[in-house]
C-alpha cells in the first residue's frame, strides 16, 4: 500500500511539471512574458519538490544499506516523525532490524548450546583450514586427549610433535580407524575419523578423535565380572557330580557295614570311585587356586601410605628368596615423604607379581639387577616403575601380555598381569610398559 501511495504521489509531479513545461510554451507562443516567468517559477518550485521527494526516499534507504553492509542491526528508526511515506519505510526497517536481531539472537544460543555441549562431551573435535593451518574450533578434550595445549594453528603441533602431526593432520581417515599414539611415556588408542568442507572459497577438515583405551578398559572390567560369573556356575557344575559319586559311595560302604552277609562290598568300585573323585578334586582345587584371587579384586580398602614403607615391606620379603638366586634388587623412593592413597595389600600383591616377573626375565642374565623406583612427575602423577636387565619381551606378544589368560609360559596361568591390571583400574590408575627385547622392562604403575 505504501509502495503505491509512493508510486501515485510521484506520478502526479510528474503530471503537473509536464503540464507546466505545455504551460510555458504556451506563453512564450503567444508572447505573455509576465505568466511565462510565473509559470517558470511555479515549474522550478515543482523540480525541487520533486527532487526532494524522491531524494529523501533514497536517503533513506541508503542509510538502511549503510547499516546492513556494517551489520548495524542496532539502528532505530524514528517512525512518529516526517513525510508518512518515510515513516512507513522506516517501519519496515526497524522491522527488518528486530527480525533479524531475533534470529541472530537464536543462531547465537544455538552456537553457545553446541559449543557448551562439545565442550562437555570427552571426544575431541577440531576444524581447521586446510590452507592456511588456522584453527576454526577446537574444544578442550582435543588437547586432553593428545596432550597439547590450546593452539590457533597447527603447525605448532608440526613444530612440536612432528609424527603425532602427520599421524593425526596429514593422514586423512576417511572411515573411522582405531591408531595408536605414542604420548610422553605412554602409548594409547584412540579412534580417528575425518572430512573435508567447504565453506564459500575456503576449504576445511574437520577431525574427531577418542580414547577407546577408557573405553576398552571398561568393557574389560565388564568381562571380569562375567568371567566370575562364569567360572562360580562352572566350579558348581563340577562339584555336583562329585557330590553325587561320594553320595553313592558312602551308601554301598554303609550297606556293607550294616548287612555284610547280603551286600558285598567291590573294592575295585570303590578304589575307582574313590580315585575319580581324588582326581577331579585336585583338579577343581587346582582351578580355585589359580583363579581364587580374581573374586578378591571386587573393592578397596584405601589407606595413606609412605611408599618408603611400603617397599620397605616387600623388600623384607622378597630379599631373601632373591639373595638365594644372586639377585639384586634396589627399592628407591623421590622425594622420600611420597605418599599414596591406595589398599596396600592389593598394591603389595601387583608389586610382588611384576618383582617376580622381572626374576624369571633376568635368569639369563649376568648380571641380573631389579629396581622399584618411585616418583612424581611433571603431571604431578606418581609413578612406581619395575626397571629390569632381563632378556625383555617380543613385540609379537607384547600387546597381548595384559589379556586375561595369555601366557607364553609354559608354566604359566595368564593372571597374574591382568590382575595386576584390574588392581590399576579399581584404583583409577594404569599400567603400562616398555620392553626392548634382550634389553629389559619397565613396568609402570601410574596413579
Amino acid at each position: 500500500m505504501n509502495y503505491k501511495t509512493y508510486i501515485f504521489k510521484l506520478f502526479f509531479r510528474i503530471v503537473l511539471i509536464v503540464c507546466t513545461i505545455l504551460g510555458i510554451t504556451y506563453t512564450i507562443y503567444r508572447d505573455k512574458t509576465t505568466y511565462t516567468v510565473i509559470i517558470s517559477m511555479v515549474l522550478f518550485y515543482l523540480c525541487i519538490n520533486t527532487y526532494t521527494f524522491i531524494k529523501r526516499r533514497f536517503v533513506a534507504m541508503d542509510d538502511f544499506f549503510e547499516a546492513v553492509k556494517y551489520r548495524d542491526f542496532s539502528r532505530w528508526f524514528p517512525e512518529d516523525r516526517g513525510p508518512k511515506d518515510i515513516r512507513f519505510l522506516y517501519t519496515g526497517f526497524n522491522e527488518i532490524n528486530r527480525t533479524i536481531k531475533e534470529i541472530n539472537a537464536q543462531n547465537e544460543a544455538q552456537y553457545v548450546y553446541l559449543q557448551k555441549i562439545l565442550e562437555m562431551v570427552d571426544i575431541g573435535i577440531i576444524a581447521y583450514n586446510l590452507e592456511s593451518g588456522d584453527v576454526l574450533w577446537s574444544n578442550d578434550s582435543f588437547g586432553e586427549t593428545l596432550d597439547i595445549p590450546s593452539f590457533k594453528n597447527i603447525r605448532f603441533v608440526e613444530n612440536r610433535k612432528p609424527e603425532l602431526f602427520n599421524t593425526i593432520f596429514e593422514t586423512y581417515h576417511r572411515e573411522p580407524n582405531s591408531i595408536s599414539i605414542a604420548l610422553q611415556n605412554e602409548s594409547i588408542k584412540i579412534l580417528i575419523s575425518d572430512t573435508v568442507f567447504q565453506v564459500k572459497e575456503d576449504t576445511f577438515k574437520l577431525i574427531v578423535i577418542q580414547n577407546i583405551d577408557d573405553t576398552l578398559n571398561k568393557n574389560e572390567s565388564e568381562s571380569w565380572k562375567k568371567l566370575l560369573s562364569v567360572m562360580t556356575h562352572e566350579i558348581m557344575n563340577s562339584i555336583a557330580p562329585i557330590s553325587s559319586l561320594a553320595d553313592t559311595l558312602q551308601k554301598n560302604v554303609q550297606l556293607a557295614i550294616e548287612h555284610p552277609e547280603e551286600t558285598r562290598l567291590e573294592l575295585e568300585d570303590l578304589n575307582a570311585g574313590v580315585k575319580t573323585i581324588k582326581n577331579r578334586s585336585e583338579g577343581l582345587l587346582k582351578f580355585a587356586k589359580t583363579y581364587r584371587s580374581l573374586n578378591k579384586v571386587t573393592h578397596l580398602n584405601l589407606q595413606r601410605v609412605k611408599l618408603s614403607e611400603l617397599f620397605h615391606n616387600i623388600q623384607l620379603l622378597m630379599e631373601p628368596s632373591l639373595q638365594a638366586k644372586n639377585m639384586a634388587i634396589q627399592f628407591q623412593v623421590t622425594p622420600p615423604k611420597l605418599e599414596l592413597d591406595i589398599d596396600t595389600h592389593l598394591i603389595e600383591q601387583v608389586l610382588i607379581n611384576l618383582i617376580i616377573n622381572a626374576v624369571d626375565a633376568c635368569k639369563q642374565s649376568n648380571q641380573p639387577k631389579i629396581k622399584v623406583i618411585a616418583s612424581q612427575n611433571s603431571n604431578r602423577d606418581i609413578v612406581i616403575k619395575v626397571v629390569d636387565n632381563g632378556s625383555g619381551i617380543p613385540n609379537e606378544i607384547l600387546e597381548n601380555i595384559f589379556v586375561p589368560f595369555f601366557t607364553s609360559k609354559s608354566t604359566g596361568s595368564g593372571i597374574g598381569l591382568s590382575l595386576c591390571k584390574q588392581i590399576m583400574l579399581l584404583h583409577k590408575g594404569r599400567i603400562i610398559v616398555k620392553s626392548v627385547e634382550g634389553e629389559g622392562s619397565v613396568f609402570s604403575l601410574i596413579f
